[in-house]
Order: C-alpha cells, then structure tokens, then sequence
C-alpha cells in the first residue's frame, strides 16, 4: 500500500472549489495505489479564514463539505484539515481539526492542541485548544496525527519552547509509530530548511517516520511554500513534493521509499518564486485579472513589473510610465525599454501639467514659503491619481513598487506611490532587490542595465539621489534587519556592525516615526521572517527609541 500527500493550493471560503481539489487528487491517487492520502491544514476551508470562524453558516459547510468528500471518495482513505464545532465551556466556537475520511463517513477527528499566537499567527483569537489527542490504526501502523503546530514544539530541537506540553511526544510515547502533520507553514527565505532540519530532528529522536504535507499558494499576504515531506527513522528525506505549486507524492509506508520531486534551490530562485505565487494568487483570488504597474524607469518598478508579468502573464499587465518636471530622458527610455522586452503594453502619461496646476491652485497659500517635500509629494500624488483612475476604468488591479527598506523608513509617500492593492515587494529589501534583479537578468536579460546600474533616485528634484537622504542600502538594510527582525537596539546595532551610533539611531527614529505609514499601506507579500504587517503590530503614538 503507498500513502499520498495531496499538496493543494485552497482558496479562503471557496468550498466547492475545495473539495474539488481534495476529490480530484483522492482519486488519482486512489489509481495509482494509494489506500491513504493526507492534505493540509484547514484544506477544505482554506487557511488562513481568520474571523470568519465566527459565521455558523461557514462552520457548517465545513462539516457539510467533509461529508461531501467522504462520500465521493471511497476506497481511498482520506485525511484533510478542517474547523469543527468546540464544545461551550471552552469559550470558542470553534476547532482546528483533522479528519479521517473512511467508507464514505468520517471515522476520526483530531483537534490542534498547539495554537500559535506569535508572528502573523493570532490562533487564540479564534480557535478552542484540544485537551487530548488519540491514535488511531491504519495498515498495521498506530498513527499520530498532529496539526501543523503540534510539531514545533520538540525539546531536542528548540533552546526555548513555547509551550509546556508536546503532542508528539505525548502520542509516541502512547504507542505511535507513524507521525502524521498536516500543515499551513507559510514560507520565508531559510524556512524550508529550517523546517527540515527540525522534522529530522523529530524522526531521529524517536526512531519514528515523520510525514508532513504542507499548502501551497498564497492567501493574503501569507505564502505557502508546499515542499511537502517524509522523513525516515534515522533522518533522510524519503519523499519530498515541489516548491510553489500543487503537487501529488507517493511513498510507500512500510519500504520506506517514496518519491523525490526537485525542489527550487537558493535565496534568489526561492524568493522570487514565493513573489511571483504569492502575486498571482493575491490578483486571481481577488477578482481580478489585469494588473498596472507605474514605471519610473527605477529597479522597483521594473522588477515589480518582471514579477507581475511572471505572475498573471504579459498580457495581462499594463505598464504606465508617468515623466515629471524633473525625470530623465533616460528613465523614459529604460521603462519603454522594460515594457518591450517583457511584451507587456505600454502607456506613457506627463504629470507635468498636472503638477503646474496644483502650483497654480496652492500658490496663494503657499506664498512666501520655500519649496520642500510638500512639491515631490505633490507629482508622487498626482502619478498614485492617474494610476487609480486607470485602474477604476480598466477593472485592474495596482501593484505598489516600494520595496522595504523604503517602508522601513518612511522614504515613501501616502496616497502616491504606496497606492494600489498590493505591495509586491514591500517584504524585499533594496539591497536584495539588486540580487533579484541580477538573477533575472542572468536567466534572460529583461532589466535594462542602466536600470541596474544608475545610482538610484525619485527624480522629484534635480540631481536627487537617494543617497541624499538615506545612508548607503548597504548600511541602511543590516540596521533595518538588526532592528526589525532582531529587536536589536541602537547601541547593540552600533557596536556589533561598528556603525556610527548617531547614524543607527537616526535610522530607528525614522522607522518608529513611520508606522502611521505602513499601518495605511497595502498588503504586502512576505517572504522574510519579520514583514510588515500583520506580524508586526506596534503602535502609532509612542514615544521613538531613537
């Protein structure tokens, strides 16, 4: 008998596009010999759903739709992620749970013990604790069938646990011999191998094969990776699925051998690959199919633009180059550039009268007072407007081009370039929106060089560069990453990059005095172990560090 992991890629909600996934892959899995095949977490309502828990209407199609699935899928077992009903005393409505679909009914339901409450995951808020968890047999085998969290909590892999009890433990030590997790483990760069190492971890402590299929997809700002795996009792990787798309994988339970599908290898490949699934899915789920993307003639909006294009297809992009008082001819011709080697359509639209008559019109106020910030984020308002109106008469949606060392720091203007639906690449650094860029281009050369090459600029003034305002990305992205991802202070930062105190905390002052920013932003993609978002909750009035 062989055992197969559907990874799928599930939509939030869609549960009839769900469970067609789920029947499809049971099926072909139940032709080439499998009698068992798990899917992900929360697989039949998607994952993240968030408050939507809250609606009985939603919980109860999660029950009407596993019995469905049930039903349609006899003769192969079937084991998938779903909410179930709590019980009253606990508080909650509902459950995170897995089901064990057998003979058309459903045999076995496993509830999460686990609940993250830490990065983008909030599960306290909405799910009950499982106050036990059971075995269950299948093929000589006693299976412990844990959610996704239940597995990160083992104490030979992690310095500080988070939580007192361990799922896995506690069931292996009843007797199992098979793990089983079902999983929505969103992806950031290193977290493959991290995750990896610690499911080896697991398997080599208890002598035990540890089996893990993960979603794949995006869903919101979260991407999921897929890359699926089984792990052997002494820790070598007998089964692994694809990164960043659906896939089907067999491994046989008792040989202990499966198959192997390649994985995408390396930060760049890997990052770019979440961007491009992770932007395709945000527009596709949403509703939409066109996207326009404002090309300045930077490496922000061109690599935004090599990912749009990746994502929803040339086609379906619409590229808008938007030339002010003080844009070069060059960056007119690196974005026409740009547009011709991606095959997307090109429009070219002069804010320069546009920006003369907010002159005219604030003139009388404005008398006597110098020119400032207030004129740039007048022609970066007046270019967010164009792309907004194209997007209401085109039906597309706008996709952001600020990267995060930009949002970092507030060098970004409200309602003007961080307008659109989705910030694409709001979670990439701009030192590794370079090492993207020259990826792209290694593979085939769609950046023009000179987009590459030039020191970069908002031409919003003459001569502006942003070295002008921002110390070298060089410095700026470890103070960021130091500051942001590690909680470092600006003494800690200064001393261990042996950068100059005054310039870190220079830097901290302006990231704390841009949250108002960035808690109006788009949704952004992340890829990195600490975005912007969701994940990272500070308030707006306090006092800066700096």
């Amino acid at each position: 008998m062989k055992i197969a992991l559907g990874q799928i890629n599930p939509t939030v909600g869609d549960f009839s596009g769900n469970a067609a996934r789920i029947i499809d892959c049971s099926r072909r899995a139940q032709s080439a010999g499998a009698g068992l095949i798990l899917f992900p977490e929360l697989a039949v309502c998607g994952y993240p759903p968030r408050d939507l828990v809250e609606r009985p209407l939603f919980v109860l199609r999660n029950r009407e739709t596993a019995e469905r699935i049930a039903r349609e899928t006899r003769g192969i077992a079937v084991i998938c992620g779903l909410v179930t009903p709590a019980a009253a005393e606990s508080g909650k409505s509902v459950m995170n749970s897995a089901a064990l679909l057998k003979d058309g009914t459903i045999a076995f339901i496993q509830s999460k013990m686990l609940l993250p409450t830490y990065d983008v995951f909030d599960e306290m808020r909405n799910f009950a604790p499982a106050s036990s968890q059971e075995l269950f047999n299948f093929c000589g085998k006693r299976m412990a069938l844990t959610i996704c969290e239940d597995a990160w909590n083992d104490k030979h892999f992690w310095n500080k646990r988070l939580y007192r009890f361990d799922p896995v433990e506690a069931l292996v030590g009843a007797g199992g011999n098979f793990v089983l997790n079902i999983s929505a483990s969103p992806f950031w760069v290193g977290k493959r191998e991290f995750r990896r190492e610690m499911l080896v971890t697991i398997a080599r402590n208890y002598k035990v094969p540890v089996v893990m299929v993960n979603q794949v997809g995006g869903n919101d700002s979260l991407i999921f990776d897929g890359s699926s795996l089984v792990i052997g009792p002494e820790g070598s990787v007998i089964a692994q699925g694809k990164s960043f798309e659906e896939d089907l994988i067999f491994f046989d339970p008792d040989q202990l051998t499966g198959g192997i599908h390649e994985q995408i290898a390396g930060d760049e490949a890997s990052a770019y690959s979440a961007l491009v699934l992770g932007t395709r899915d945000y527009v596709h789920k949403c509703g939409f199919q066109k996207v326009i993307v404002g090309l300045s003639g930077g490496i922000d909006s061109a690599l935004t633009a090599v990912i749009a294009a990746d994502a929803v297809g040339p086609e379906n992009v619409i590229g808008v180059g938007m030339p002010g008082p003080y844009s070069s001819k060059g960056s007119i011709d690196d974005s026409r550039a740009l547009a011709r080697n991606l095959g997307i359509s090109f429009e070219l639209l002069s804010i320069s009268d546009i920006f003369c008559s907010y002159g005219k019109v604030l003139q009388p106020v404005f008398a006597g007072k110098k020119e400032d910030e207030t004129e740039e984020n007048i022609q970066s308002r007046a270019r967010g407007t164009l792309l907004m109106a194209l997007s209401n008469k085109l039906g597309a949606i706008v996709l952001s081009t600020g990267n995060k060392s930009e949002l970092g720091v507030g060098y970004c203007t409200l309602y003007g370039d961080m307008a659109g639906g989705l910030a694409v690449i709001s979670d990439v650094p701009k030192t590794m929106v370079y090492r993207l860029s020259r990826y792209l281009n290694s593979r085939r050369q769609v950046i023009p060089p000179a987009t590459i090459d030039k020191p970069p600029s908002a031409e919003l003034r003459p001569d502006q560069k942003d070295s002008d305002t921002l110390p070298p990305y060089e410095i700026l992205d470890a103070i960021l990453e130091d500051y942001i991802e590690d909680l470092h202070s600006a003494e800690q930062i200064a001393a261990d990059r042996k950068f100059d105190l005054d310039l870190v905390r220079r830097v901290i002052r302006m990231v704390d005095r841009s949250e108002y920013k960035r808690q109006q932003a788009a949704p952004g993609l992340k890829i990195s172990a600490k975005a912007f978002g969701y994940g990272r909750r500070f308030p707006i009035a306090a006092k800066s560090e700096g």
